[in-house]
């Protein structure tokens, strides 16, 4: 894995962490996205744990143009949580999720093998601060993945923001009123809604009683329906759509 924090002694904090753990090798530090964006094609790591705020190149747009020349690597996005007002951009640049900079050492190592696995690190307290930003409309036009998200019925989110008299013209009464993400099917929908309340596959499985091998294949359906690549990606769409609504 890649480690990129402009921080030197983090830097050497993470690396004594991970060094210790026998499926995990660090490849390479570097102290900012540019440098991070140079070393990945040429390191190749698994996972890249990313911090925001940086020299040179920041680690969202660090992570925009490394997610679109790689589909392979993942990336976490390393936050102080109290302080970073980026998480929906980081999201929707790509990243697979997010990790507090004040984690527990298990809980880094967790989040390595999470996402190293193909799976999304999405905490339910960093899904709300996504949530508030996104309702808020305190982010830019919405993309997710590099392409831009379907605008449908429910809070006013960034991508909504630009076709609803304060930028491009409303779109159609029609469109309005339409299901939101309408490409899925109801039970696929029922799906997202609770992939987005942060329950994992064996949860969902147990709350629609059905094995947790078919709520996997309803997952992967939803991600290639959606053209998103993790579930983090997935919930960002839900959320754009109005399909799913803040609490």
């Amino acid at each position: 894995m890649l480690l990129v924090d402009d921080q030197p002694l983090l830097l050497q904090g993470f690396a004594m962490i991970l060094s210790t753990e026998d499926d995990i090798q660090v490849v390479g530090q570097v102290t900012d996205g540019a440098q991070a964006v140079e070393a990945v094609p040429k390191l190749t790591p698994d996972v890249v744990l990313m911090d925001v705020q940086m020299p040179v190149l920041d680690g969202i747009e660090a992570t925009r143009q490394i997610a679109s020349a790689s589909t392979d690597v993942k990336i976490i996005i390393l936050t102080t949580f109290d302080r970073d007002d980026y998480l929906f951009d980081a999201l929707t640049a790509g990243a697979s999720g997010f990790l507090l900079k004040n984690a527990d050492a298990d809980d880094i190592v967790d989040a390595i093998r999470t996402v190293a696995q193909g799976h999304a690190l999405l905490a339910p307290e960093v899904t709300r601060r996504v949530i508030g930003a996104m309702t808020a409309g305190g982010s830019g036009s919405a993309t997710v993945s590099g392409r831009s998200s379907t605008t449908a019925p429910g809070p006013v989110s960034p991508s909504a923001a630009l076709s609803d008299g304060r930028g491009a013209p409303a779109p159609p009464a029609a469109d309005r009123t339409a299901e939101p993400l309408p490409q899925l099917t109801s039970r696929e929908r029922e799906v997202l809604v609770l992939v987005a309340k942060g329950l994992s596959n064996a949860e969902i499985a147990q709350q629609v009683f059905v094995s947790e091998a078919t709520i996997k294949t309803h997952v992967s359906n939803i991600l290639a329906k959606l053209g998103v690549r993790d579930r983090v990606q997935a919930v960002v769409s839900a959320y754009d759509s109005g399909l799913v609504r803040p609490a």
